[in-house]
């Protein structure tokens, strides 16, 4: 007999942002839980575990139970994966497919054997291909066929024995459809993983993962949400932001406008982050896209993401003030992505987020906004400590950061759904209010943690030339409550009709 491949000091699960979660991997030679109900993606991430493994070498048994060789070949193709080589399948069919020519070399499982004559079956195999890694699907089968809780134990005691003197890396599969209050092998297992499958009142199912046990090992805690797409499971783990740090010369950023500028006391500083607030359709939106274009002008990487608008009416609004995102976009200075709120994960977006940063040193983002944020959480309680996480990664690694957020109301007290103004460095309101017969827009800096700004109240006007801001509104009162007074009988401090 020839000699086994020696285990990698990690066995890594192929499966992208589980190993960063597992903190390499798994440690060889120990017998592991994956729990989940009927598809949270148990197989797939299975399947992943023995193709990782092939790949250097390490052969492989599935032995299943509760699918056909042929349902897993299927649904292995679906993700175009080809089972062979150095993973086998191994098949418990039931009797009557004995009298199938196709299957006589199949060995036999029913429910109405002997838990010991399935448990043989299982050894022979292993025996036979001399595997190092394996993955059993699932327990629900051998539960079933203990039918006490005692023997169960015993039987999966015995199991682990057998696995420790192989020197095997083994995987069990429970889809938690005989007894979900059973934690036998929770205490027998080196580590378990849960899948849970989450179903919104509106839009895409969600799914997550937790690592609830991994003895002598650290691994990154909490749920970490994930999807099934063709390729397999992609992980996406918790953003820690104390984690991630880098060392940058920390410089004021411009917008290009002058009198923004001076409003904001010469600029916004790298490393920061940006809150503009303000009604609906007072020009948030386009006010940080400035911002990104600014970048663009520098020569740095911007990148826009978009929630609450369409992409092509962004735009087209944007070329009427001449500004061609398209041309940005092609020069490479600058990447727009719209953001389905419905059928993306707070955890697959700050993936996103950080791929850019990572793969494109991205240095300005835009997100538009957080009432769109919020809806891709319905259900989540802690939306602020998301945002957290993910100011303070976009901080430590340079970017600075636009977010927006439409407050409910037109004039006069106005409330935002989501209180994140003590988060941002800077806060920039938005209102509008009323002069002269016309609708008018002022800007405001209500907050800076990184130096001076002004306290005055300026306006703002977008049109086709662009964004312009006025002097100071030194004439009015109440101004941010949206009727204002003319206390000095001038009006040379608006912004005139151009």
């Amino acid at each position: 007999m020839t000699d086994k491949p020696q285990p990698s000091p990690r066995a890594r699960t192929g499966v992208a942002g589980l190993d960063d979660i597992l903190v390499g991997g798994l440690s060889p030679g120990h017998v592991y839980l994956l729990e989940g109900s009927p598809g949270t993606g148990k197989t797939t991430i299975a399947l992943q575990f023995l193709l990782e493994g092939a790949k250097i070498g390490e052969t492989g048994l599935y032995i299943t139970m509760s699918e056909t060789e042929q349902e897993l070949r299927e649904g292995a193709a679906s993700h175009g994966w080809t089972i062979g080589g150095d993973v086998e399948v191994f098949e418990l069919v039931p009797p009557e497919n004995l009298l199938d020519d196709e299957h006589q070399q199949s060995l036999l499982y029913s429910s109405d054997l002997e838990l010991g004559e399935t448990t043989k079956a299982v050894f022979e195999a292993i025996d036979r291909a001399q595997p190092v890694r394996i993955v059993i699907d699932s327990l629900s089968e051998i539960r079933l066929l203990a039918q006490s809780s005692l023997r169960y134990r015993r039987q999966i005691l015995a199991m682990k024995h057998y696995f420790a003197r192989q020197g095997a890396t083994v995987l069990m599969l429970d889809d938690l459809t005989t007894d979900t209050n059973d934690k036998t092998v929770h205490s027998l297992a080196h580590g378990v993983i849960r899948l849970e499958g989450l179903t919104p009142n509106y839009g895409a199912e969600r799914r997550r993962l937790r690592v609830i046990k991994y003895r002598g090992q650290s691994f990154r805690g909490g749920f970490h949400d994930f999807i099934i797409a063709e390729g397999g499971v992609q992980v996406f783990p918790r953003l820690i932001s104390s984690e991630h740090k880098t060392g940058f010369d920390r410089h004021v950023l411009t917008s290009g406008i002058g009198e923004l500028d001076t409003l904001l006391g010469g600029g916004i500083e790298q490393g920061s982050s940006t809150l503009i607030m303000g009604p609906a359709g007072a020009g948030k939106s386009l006010l940080a896209v400035q911002f990104a274009v600014a970048a663009a002008a520098r020569g740095e990487k911007a990148a826009l993401f978009i929630f609450d608008e369409e992409l092509g009416l962004l735009k087209d609004r944007t070329r009427l003030m001449g500004i061609d995102l398209d041309a940005l976009c092609a020069s490479g200075h600058l990447f727009i992505e719209q953001v389905d709120a419905a059928e993306l994960s707070p955890g697959e977006f700050a993936h996103r987020v950080r791929a850019r940063i990572d793969r494109d040193s991205v240095k300005t983002v835009v997100i538009d906004g957080l009432n769109g944020y919020q809806a891709a959480m319905p259900d989540e309680q802690f939306l602020t400590l998301h945002i957290h996480e993910l100011l303070q990664y976009l901080n430590r690694q340079g970017a600075s950061t636009f977010l927006t957020v439409a407050q409910h109301g037109l004039v006069g007290d106005m409330k935002s759904p989501v209180d994140v103004t003590y988060l941002a460095d800077t806060v920039i309101l938005l209102r509008y209010f009323e002069a002269f017969g016309q609708v008018r827009r002022a800007i405001s800096v209500i907050k800076k943690r990184f130096g001076t700004h002004e306290n005055t109240i300026r306006e703002i006007r977008i049109d086709t030339k662009g964004i312009a801001v006025g002097e100071p509104l030194t004439g009015f009162q109440g101004v941010l409550r949206g009727t204002p007074v003319l206390a000095e009988g001038n009006r040379s401090r608006l912004l005139e009709d151009r």
